[in-house]
């Protein structure tokens, strides 16, 4: 996946997004790992329905935050595209 503004991201399949209470924080669970995002990127991942676009989260999240959209938008790009190459996201294109 190459993140873009129209890109609409979706937890990779068997990625599973769980509040753990032992640590007491979010985390990524995929088979053989565990990754602890911190609390920006869990709710950047809330938002990773394989629906809404990145352009759209940002929007949502610049009006949250009263922050510029376009700092937002290059900051989710990037998280989210890291995320895509260790394999926690894909493009869901629109599809769950």
């Amino acid at each position: 996946m190459v993140a873009t503004p129209q890109s609409a991201p979706r937890l990779a399949r068997g990625v599973k997004l769980r509040h753990d209470e032992t640590r007491g924080r979010w985390v990524l669970l995929v088979p053989e790992r565990v990754l602890a995002p911190d609390d920006i990127a869990v709710e950047i991942l809330h938002l990773c329905d394989g629906e809404r676009t990145i352009a759209q989260m940002a929007e949502t999240l610049a009006q949250k935050y009263a922050a510029p959209v376009d700092q937002i938008t290059a900051d989710v790009i990037e998280m989210i595209q890291d995320l895509a190459n260790s394999g926690f996201l894909i493009d869901g294109g629109g599809k769950p």
